[in-house]
């Protein structure tokens, strides 16, 4: 069995790598660490932190991220996933319910690592991830009205229809220069797309757009009117206490991390193809939860995979874990000599960016396509999209991965019943030509598992009756789960009662051995326990 912690990077630096390789990963990771910027400044201010916040995520996150991850180019750091969780957990629980709510999901991400979880994350159905993220896209979208607008308001309700009903109120105080200034951000990240992705636009329209507002004297809030200087150093932060109701912070701390988890891996999933590469899930797990573990540390706030600057990492040349690391350490000596630019940056243009990242991250093609898929998938995207906007994400995730799970259910029992035959007949025998009246034989045909199970003991006791001895075949039973066994005893010791002789034959080793380490012999004579189907024949016509 392969070990569950094998980063990456440990691999390529064993393996060596050429000068020539190294300044493409030095310049792939400027270029990232650039891009980043108004990103992580953006998202930590939706979250409804101070932006230094989510710049100090990416630099420490980013770091860990690459150096121990199982991906060679997954870039980490704060995500517009994250959003509207994050701005959640900071009007319930504050700060330091953050804090501890970050620290224990990464505990649970390193759990998942370590247990080999990272296969059974891939699982988690499309239509549940295009559900929620288009549902956060929408939330995203709609936090950023105010500051799109330059709304005077006090403070943006939580609740969705709340917001609406409040800008409806707030209309009449809309500032045209904040409108402009959205607008104009909104164009240049257009614009300078269509000749290259590799241009950061965004941050090129926050330069512009600090600079336009400095020169004008544009009467719009700013970083700095907001939330003071920002900090040109990283200091070390813990909370003073536990909180009293740490044990409420589990669903979200597990909701995060199932979020963390899954967004990772998909980015590390999409990267896998860009590159032709492989990445290791488990690892890329326990990265990301020592990530998550370090950060709060630092006043750091969830990171997970970035799909968008893992594909700029790959785009501008990043091939190995050297340019996310080149990436972080960019955003670090931004942060250490050019931090106090940033309360220059004006909330409408970091609003505008959001604005673009809420439709990139709506998936409308996606959210389309899933709506004329199967009933299934159509119930889990509703319900999943209109939980997270009118509720709660981590309500939203948790109803999502339960419902899935009883639709799967409900689909493998489906699936289970047609294969089921309920009558089998004498030419399934062979070499016999007919069988005596009182001789039934029945075989079941796939696994005996939950979805099943209740339907084929029906069968087995309806055919069972109709004679005094009954010969069930095993062999294409695969696998039998608990409730398969349950329902096997009961019918057995329903046919036991009727003085009914039961056969049993062609079970492979482990579903025999299944049986037998749950008293298979007390219900069934040994001898009538057979490998081969010529043998139970046998019994019966020598009798």
């Amino acid at each position: 069995m392969t070990d569950p912690f094998s980063p990456k990077l440990f691999t390529i630096l064993k393996d060596g790598i050429t000068a020539r390789q190294v300044t493409s990963e030095v310049i792939s990771g400027v270029v990232v660490g650039i891009i980043a910027l108004p990103l992580s400044i953006a998202f930590a201010t939706a979250s409804g932190v101070a932006p230094s916040q989510g710049i100090i995520t990416a630099i420490i996150a980013g770091f860990l991220i690459s150096a121990l991850g199982g991906s060679r180019v997954q870039i980490g750091g704060p995500t517009g996933a994250f959003v509207v969780m994050i701005f959640s957990i900071v009007q319930r629980y504050g700060i330091d319910g953050l804090f501890w709510s970050t620290v224990m999901a990464g505990l649970f991400l390193v759990i998942f690592g370590a247990l080999r979880f990272g296969t059974f994350l891939k699982y988690i159905p499309y239509s549940l991830v295009v559900g929620f993220t288009s549902g956060i896209a929408v939330i995203i979208f709609f936090t950023q009205i105010k500051d799109a607008l330059g709304l005077e308001m006090a403070q943006v309700p939580a609740g969705f229809l709340d917001k609406l009903f409040s800008y409806g109120e707030h209309i009449v105080t809309i500032k045209v220069s904040a409108l402009v200034i959205t607008i104009e951000t909104i164009g240049i990240i257009i614009i300078l797309k269509r000749f290259s992705e590799r241009i950061p636009g965004a941050l090129i329209a926050l330069i512009l757009m600090s600079l336009q507002t400095l020169l004008f004297k544009l009467p719009v809030e700013t970083i700095g009117t907001l939330y003071g200087t920002i900090p040109t150093s990283i200091e070390f932060y813990l909370p003073s206490r536990l909180p009293t109701d740490i044990l409420q912070l589990l669903g979200p701390a597990l909701s995060i991390a199932l979020l963390g988890g899954i967004e990772s891996l998909l980015s590390a999933s999409v990267a896998d193809g860009m590159i032709s590469g492989h990445h290791r899930s488990n690892t890329e797990l326990i990265a990301q939860g020592i990530a998550n573990i370090a950060t709060p540390f630092f006043g750091g706030i969830p990171a997970t995979g970035a799909i968008a600057r893992t594909a700029a990492n790959v785009k501008n040349g990043g091939r190995t874990p050297i340019s996310g690391i080149v990436h972080s350490l960019t955003l670090l000596a931004i942060m250490l000599f050019l931090g106090r630019f940033v309360i220059h940056i004006p909330m409408a243009s970091l609003a505008g960016i959001l604005l673009v990242v809420a439709y990139n991250m709506s998936e409308y093609t996606s959210f389309l396509s899933v709506l004329k898929g199967n009933s299934h998938d159509r119930l889990i995207l509703l319900t999943t999209f209109l939980l997270t906007i009118f509720f709660d994400l981590v309500v939203a995730i948790q109803v999502g991965v339960v419902l899935s799970s009883f639709l799967f259910m409900k689909r493998m029992s489906d699936i289970a019943e047609k294969r089921i035959e309920p009558v089998i007949d004498t030419d399934l025998i062979e070499n016999y030509e007919s069988l005596p009246d009182h001789v039934s034989v029945f075989e079941i045909s796939g696994p005996l598992f939950f979805a099943s199970a209740h339907r084929y003991s029906e069968l087995i006791r309806e055919r069972g009756e109709k004679g005094s001895v009954l010969i069930i075949r095993f062999r294409h039973v695969d696998f039998i789960d608990r409730t398969g066994m349950n329902h096997l005893f009961d019918t057995l010791k329903y046919l036991k009662r009727r003085k009914i002789t039961v056969i049993l034959t062609g079970m492979n080793t482990e579903v025999r051995e299944k049986l037998e380490n749950h008293d298979l012999y007390a219900l069934c004579d040994r001898q009538n326990v057979v490998n081969l189907f010529s043998e139970a024949l046998e019994r019966f016509l020598h009798q």
